[in-house]
């Protein structure tokens, strides 16, 4: 058996590239190539059939881990065109971004000190609503191939996951 390990996760699930995907069919595809890769099938092979198989069902868990997330697949899309994101080393961000940001982590510290369970609902169906429209603005940046704009909302949405976990764990602190 061959495996193209110089495939682009797109082309391992048979997808168009693009940001937009169908994720269950990503997911049953996912699952027919786990099927087809899996360690276990090749239990009774040879060191070299057993050691392909390792490798492709782990390059086959990293592609479907990536192009599964919005921000990874971004991200992934943005260096399959040459462009890093520079998100460890450009922090730079508009001033009303940060603001907003700011506006947020106090309104988290103040519902978990105050144990407003209600509250923390809120501020993350909000925050989810704002990844949302986050997401279509990137997909859209990526699909005309506007690089800056796509790195600068990547960053962003980076910044905005960041804020659903704090507030999963500051809902899961309150609730025990």
């Amino acid at each position: 058996m061959q495996f193209d390990f110089n495939q682009t996760y797109f082309t391992l699930f048979g997808m168009q590239q693009g940001f937009a995907i169908d994720t269950r069919e990503l997911d049953q595809r996912y699952r027919d190539l786990q099927a087809l890769w899996h360690p276990d099938r090749f239990a009774s092979s040879d060191d070299t059939a057993r050691r392909l198989s390792l490798q492709a069902s782990t390059f086959v868990n990293e592609a479907w881990q990536t192009l599964k997330s919005p921000l990874a697949r971004a991200r992934y899309l943005l260096r399959l065109n040459g462009i890093d994101t520079q998100e460890d080393t450009n922090t730079a961000m508009p001033m009303d971004f940060l603001m907003q940001q700011m506006e947020w982590r106090e309104a988290i510290a103040e519902a978990k000190s105050s144990r407003h369970l209600d509250e923390l609902e809120r501020l993350g169906a909000e925050l989810r609503e704002e990844i949302a429209a986050l997401e279509q603005l990137l997909g859209g940046q990526l699909d005309v191939s506007q690089w800056d704009a796509a790195s600068t909302s990547v960053r962003k949405l980076r910044f905005l996951e960041k804020l659903d976990q704090e507030i999963g764990d500051a809902i899961e602190a309150v609730m025990f």
